[in-house]
């Protein structure tokens, strides 16, 4: 029998449509149980209960409603029970009250022993009532001769017998699912129709042998208990096939759902969301650092910790909703139903803040984080795919930007269609020289000299124009093109910068790299053989490190960064105020210029506080020993603004934008020419020269 409110056993809240249906069913169930016993009379009943038949038959029913039929998706103590011949015997031959009476007795017992809450044993006991008593009722109507106990059925009376468990499986499944539906928030017909074929199958061969030991009971009441064997075996059958799908279907470790079981299901929700117009959700939720508890304390710790990361997200989600492990550290939510993307997101911060709570396994705390992706049909993909993918896109998204929950949005989406035809044109652009560099100047605020260039890449596509590196570098970085982009770039660099450097223009030249660069560990190398190859000092590169990297990958990147500080190459801090990283985490690393973030720079004009924190971070980098150079200058006002704070340099579109190769000589000579890093106008000491 099925479970009618939810699988934890938490009571339904007074008031509504589902306590209100709980209370009027037990009230009209528990009405006609105890009427039909007034009327029965209170004398068969002790003549009755004198019989060993009656007790006999209690054990029988207690034994089967311990020992039910579970289908595919219930829980093990949920299904149809195997108590059905012997109740249903008795109501054939004694009638409702001796079977109603017994159903309520071993009902109660079952519920004890698994330890039900009351409404649920209260409402188990009035079902069973109401559905024996139009049982019951059919077989009065259609069978006169039923109304003299104990009644034994012959042959022309099977069909009333049929017709009697017809009505009996029809109100016992109407009145179960119904509660479930309420409480799922499910249509009652998609409820219903949820592995009805084999439902219909098991309990049409349990009521089948009710005729059967009616006559046992009747002609000779000891022959009853070898009915065991025949429904013990059909137990035994179906709770080895329920085993084999239930591991076929589940994961192992975490008795959740298994991908096989998502997609089943998820395609399940997509039909039933065609039918009725309404909305499917699927959120991805991966966790952040998990790797660090198995590399730290081993496998075993981390199985565990799944394990009660598993039971918190079964807790966390709403009834009917279904959690599956992916594998590792991955997870799936399936909403078969929301109704808005505020929805869930309401339900992927629920599963956030399940886990947010401490873990404490072996004496330790563990603080779990996890990234959230939400994807709808049909907003965002009409199949289970590709809702899959776009909400594993979502969830990359909320874990780059640290943002936790994440809605899928098409623009963030760099596997797009029009991206990943965008990737197979770059891998010609590659072969074909299709990437230029551009130079932006760095300017000293104090004087305006140049000091300095930084090479930005630019893709001229022979149909899209000259695309920024916003376009393109994404899709590098998440690819097998990254090595022969880094290479494609410092062999476009590093001639031009010998041939400035030949003609006198000795400017160091920044290059940017990457998250994924910075983690190849032959990097080092590859840049140390490309300034042999072209004669390239160490010191007329400046390497750009971003510090979204330094705040995501810190540890992983620190050998790199020293190995190319061995080289004699100088390093800089970019993109400083667009993450949250904090310069006294620098820890001795060989970086001599903090360059400040546009968005920074301009919040120093938006409000006071902006312009308290930025002159607040210019005064703690000079304090460090480094410079400040302030990106993104678009005015003479931010221009003066940055210098009065004590930035060193700044550039922007105010000074120059980026420039092509034959246009920086051009503009050195119109705007005063460089101021020499190698000794300097001033006599000032080489900015290669500074180490922290």
């Amino acid at each position: 029998m099925l479970d009618p409110t939810n699988t934890r056993d938490l009571g339904p809240r007074v008031g509504t449509p589902l306590w209100l249906y709980l209370a009027g069913i037990t009230v009209a169930g528990g009405a006609l149980l105890g009427v039909t016993l007034f009327v029965y009379g209170l004398d068969r009943l002790q003549v009755l209960g004198a019989s060993p038949l009656i007790w006999l038959m209690l054990c029988m029913v207690v034994i089967g409603e311990l020992r039910p039929i579970a289908s595919p998706r219930t829980a093990a103590d949920n299904g149809a029970p195997t108590s059905l011949p012997f109740s249903f015997a008795l109501l054939l031959s004694f009638g409702l009250p001796v079977a109603g009476l017994v159903q309520a007795v071993a009902t109660a017992i079952a519920g004890v022993a698994r330890g039900h809450a009351p409404h649920r044993v209260l409402f188990n006991i009035a079902q069973y009532a109401l559905s024996f008593g139009a049982a019951d009722a059919v077989l009065r109507l259609v069978a006169p001769g039923s109304a003299v106990h104990p009644w034994v059925a012959k042959g022309p009376d099977l069909a009333a017998v049929a017709a009697a468990g017809a009505v009996y499986y029809v109100c016992n499944l109407v009145l179960v699912e119904s509660a479930v539906a309420m409480h799922e928030r499910a249509p009652l017909g998609a409820v219903l129709r949820k592995d009805l074929g084999q439902r219909l199958f098991v309990h049409g061969v349990l009521l089948s042998l009710a005729p059967l030991v009616s006559v046992a009971m009747v002609h000779e009441v000891w022959l009853v208990p070898l009915f065991f064997f025949p429904l013990a075996a059909l137990y035994t059958s179906a709770t080895l096939s329920m085993k084999r799908e239930h591991q076929a279907n589940h994961d192992e470790l975490t008795g959740l759902a298994n991908r096989k079981l998502l997609i089943l299901r998820t395609q399940e929700a997509l039909s039933e969301a065609q039918l009725r117009k309404h909305r499917v959700g699927l959120l991805l939720l991966d966790l952040d650092r998990f790797k660090e508890v198995n590399d730290t304390l081993g496998h075993p710790t981390g199985d565990r910790l799944l394990q009660t990361v598993a039971r918190r997200l079964t807790h966390s989600v709403r009834p009917g909703d279904l959690v599956a492990r992916l594998g590792g550290d991955e997870f799936a939510v399936l909403l078969p139903q929301v109704r808005d993307p505020a929805s869930a997101r309401e339900v992927a911060t629920r599963l956030r803040v399940s886990l947010a709570e401490p873990m404490r396994l072996d004496g330790m705390d563990f603080d779990l984080e996890a990234s959230v992706g939400i994807a709808l049909y049909p907003n965002h993909a009409p199949d289970f795919e590709l809702l899959m993918q776009r909400a594993d896109v979502a969830m990359y998204v909320a874990k780059e930007h640290r943002t936790g929950v994440e809605l899928y949005e098409q623009h963030k989406d760099r596997n797009s269609t029009a991206r990943l035809s965008l990737f197979g044109e770059l891998r010609r652009a590659l072969v074909e020289d299709e990437l230029e560099m551009f130079y932006q100047p760095k300017v000293r605020l104090a004087d305006h000299r140049t000091v300095g260039l930084e090479a930005l890449v630019r893709w001229r596509h022979p149909q899209r124009g000259v695309l920024p590196p916003e376009d393109f570098v994404p899709l590098v970085e998440q690819s097998y093109l990254m090595r022969s982009f880094t290479h494609e770039v410092l062999e476009r660099t590093l001639p031009q910068v010998a041939r400035w450097w030949a003609q006198g223009i000795e400017l160091p030249v920044a290059v940017n790299l990457s998250a994924r660069e910075l983690l190849d560990p032959t990097l080092p190398d590859i840049v140390a053989a490309a300034l042999r190859r072209h004669g390239v000092a160490p010191q007329a590169i400046r390497l750009d490190i971003s510090e979204r990297v330094m705040v995501a990958e810190a540890d992983a990147v620190t050998p790199t960064i020293l190995a190319l500080a061995d080289l004699g190459i100088a390093l800089a801090l970019d993109d400083f105020g667009t993450g949250y990283f904090t310069l006294a985490r620098l820890g001795g690393l060989p970086v001599e210029e903090i360059k400040i973030d546009e968005s920074f720079v301009r919040r120093s004009l938006a409000d006071p506080d902006g312009h308290l924190i930025v002159r607040s971070a210019v005064d703690l980098v000079g304090t460090l020993g480094m410079r400040a150079v302030a990106e993104g200058v678009e005015s003479e006002r931010v221009a003066e603004d940055m210098r009065a704070m004590g930035c060193y340099a700044a550039q922007g579109r105010h000074f120059a934008s980026p420039l092509e190769a034959h246009q920086v000589a051009p503009w050195l000579a119109e705007h005063g020419g460089p101021y020499s890093a190698l000794g300097g106008a001033s006599g000032e000491p080489t900015e290669h020269s500074r180490t922290l």
